[in-house]
């Protein structure tokens, strides 16, 4: 009660809620397909390759929503171009451009002189959120959910069999990279929450713990965006109690979620398939 009592007099915790539920929202929503067409290495390599990006912005002084997403597009379109070019397969590809930007990151963090404190960028600060990056998540926000909806039918059919979709004349290579501009949105809009360290468990885990839960796209987005506000709010509530980390509490309540789905989900659970394997051998007896 204390903590919805601070919710009501205080303007940054305010913020903080709602930036948070929009994080684990969004997140929820385009780590389904991330996770359907098996790109969380490409989650986990946009999230870490914005990282020169964020710093040159710090260093111009300009919002660092710019130079992130520039550098999360450029990162997209390296791996694309390294990948269809050559012998080098798609993980090998990421691994390469995705480590490079790491450390071109790196090495201008270590340059930057600025006052902001840029490890809030590392492992995320939702306690200071502004109202920029308020706003910001929640046009980024919007610009997922509208293109999501508008374009549902293509995404699943893309998502679930892509020779299908080529078959039916659906742009597989315009899909892809506008799931690569979304997946760099978000991603960029979740830094302020959980960081660019773990953004990536923000992507994948509500994803894929409803994944062990459905077998419908529809069914899978919307549980996977309640897993992450869920987690969202829950971890918000424990990093302003205890005083933690806000993007380590956010992400260990995902996986908690994810371990209680791993155990318990009805058909795919590992308790149930044991009960249903001991019944199947009893029978056979």
């Amino acid at each position: 009660m204390e903590f919805i009592s601070d919710i009501m007099n205080y303007g940054f915790l305010q913020k903080a809620l709602f930036t948070s539920i929009m994080v684990g929202v969004i997140c929820g929503v385009i780590g389904c397909f991330i996770v359907l067409r098996g790109m969380a290495l490409m989650g986990d390599a946009i999230s870490h390759a914005v990282l020169p990006g964020v710093a040159i912005s710090y260093m111009l002084g300009i919002n660092y929503f710019y130079g992130a997403v520039l550098f999360g597009i450029l990162t997209a379109l390296g791996i694309g171009v390294v990948s269809q070019n050559s012998r080098i397969k798609n993980d090998s590809s990421i691994g390469i451009v995705f480590s490079a930007f790491l450390a071109l990151g790196v090495i201008l963090i270590s340059k930057a002189q600025s006052a902001t404190d840029l490890t809030q960028i590392l492992f995320g600060n939702v306690l200071s959120v502004k109202s920029s990056d308020m706003w910001m998540t929640l046009i980024v926000g919007g610009i997922v959910l509208l293109v999501v909806i508008l374009f549902y039918k293509e995404l699943l059919i893309s998502s679930f069999d892509p020779t299908m979709s080529a078959a039916y004349g659906l742009p597989i290579r315009v899909i892809h990279y506008t799931i690569m501009i979304l997946l760099t949105m978000v991603t960029v809009a979740s830094l302020q929450t959980v960081g660019v360290i773990l953004v990536v468990a923000m992507l994948i885990t509500p994803a894929s713990t409803a994944y062990l839960l459905t077998n419908r796209l529809s069914t899978m987005i919307v549980l996977s965006s309640l897993f992450g506000a869920v987690s969202a709010m829950v971890g918000l509530y424990f990093s302003f109690v205890y005083n933690l980390s806000s993007g380590a509490v956010i992400v260990l309540v995902t996986t908690l979620l994810f371990i209680l789905a791993f155990i318990f989900a009805p058909k795919q659970g590992i308790l149930w398939r044991f009960i249903r394997t001991h019944k199947n051998r009893t029978a056979a007896e």
